[in-house]
């Protein structure tokens, strides 16, 4: 099917009766509102790829009406808007302009040259000097669990494992869960207490959730089997949040940082080439 023949028929539609000034061009417009024209170059025909003919034709029309009516409403603003509401409108496109060029130029040049490792010093000097900022907002814990089938056969090691957790045991615990319908093992890492109790369903039993606020060994059952639960450490919202669990925005608070002074040398290294090269003067 050849779609473009269809697209040039559209070009007549409601336009043949019209009389149009020749066009000095070999490339034929599919539509045009007073002085602009309309190319099929200007449309991305992707869109109606797999498309049945008639769909095709509807939405090149649709296309082709809705930039004829952004057209005729420039037009229109242009006839009846004051000169200094058009002026003030044209200083508006130029500096919008002017402010996508420089972004995105000076972007490019910060992830050509910005160093984005940072060291433990840095990020420790940074949580010093905001600790008032990082309050928790919510509970934290440190903690493992496990959910198995409470009829499993090897109940007994899956459990003497879990309390003793050594480095054989997290990896017996890993090598064997499979077994199990859910777990997490990874207990140095905060996490927050509205996650633990959305992955372990007792736990949503208001009066059950007392028992994350402190370290100790659980265990809960309910139909979907037994869960193991081992509570290393809780801390409780209002307290300074520790900073291994804030370390990724400490290190966005670094690097936004050194952005902004490379921003700031980057700017002043441009206009000093430009002096030096005498492609920038004052005059006096």
């Amino acid at each position: 099917m050849n779609y473009f023949n269809k697209i040039f028929i559209l070009s007549f539609f409601g336009l043949v009766a019209c009389d149009f000034p020749a066009v000095k061009t070999q490339i034929k417009p599919l539509a045009r509102v007073n002085d602009a024209l309309l190319y099929k170059e200007a449309i991305d025909f992707s869109f109606i790829e797999g498309r049945t003919e008639a769909d095709s034709i509807l939405f090149v029309q649709n296309i082709i009406n809705d930039w004829a009516t952004t057209q005729l409403l420039i037009d229109g603003a242009i006839l009846n808007l004051s000169e200094s509401t058009q002026v003030d409108f044209e200083e508006l496109v130029q500096q919008y302009k002017s402010d996508l060029y420089t972004s995105a130029y000076v972007e490019a040049l910060v992830s050509q040259n910005i160093d984005t490792l940072v060291s433990d010093s840095e990020l420790q000097k940074v949580y010093v000097a905001n600790k008032q900022l990082f309050v928790l907002k919510e509970d934290l814990l440190k903690l493992r669990y496990i959910n198995i089938n409470a009829s499993i056969s090897n109940l007994k090691e899956i459990k003497k494992r879990f309390k003793r957790f050594n480095s054989e045991d997290e990896i017996r615990l890993d090598s064997i869960s499979i077994q199990f319908n859910s777990f997490y093992l990874k207990d140095s890492i905060w996490i927050k207490s509205e996650q633990v109790v959305s992955k372990i369903k007792p736990l949503q039993l208001g009066f059950n959730k007392v028992l994350l606020k402190k370290p100790n060994f659980i265990q809960l059952k309910d139909s979907l089997g037994l869960y193991l639960i081992q509570i290393n450490e809780f801390l409780e919202r209002g307290n300074p949040a520790p900073i291994e669990y804030v370390s990724p925005t400490l290190k966005q608070i670094v690097i936004n940082n050194r952005k902004l002074k490379l921003i700031k040398k980057l700017k002043s290294d441009i206009v000093d080439d430009a002096i030096k090269n005498k492609k920038f003067e004052i005059y006096k």
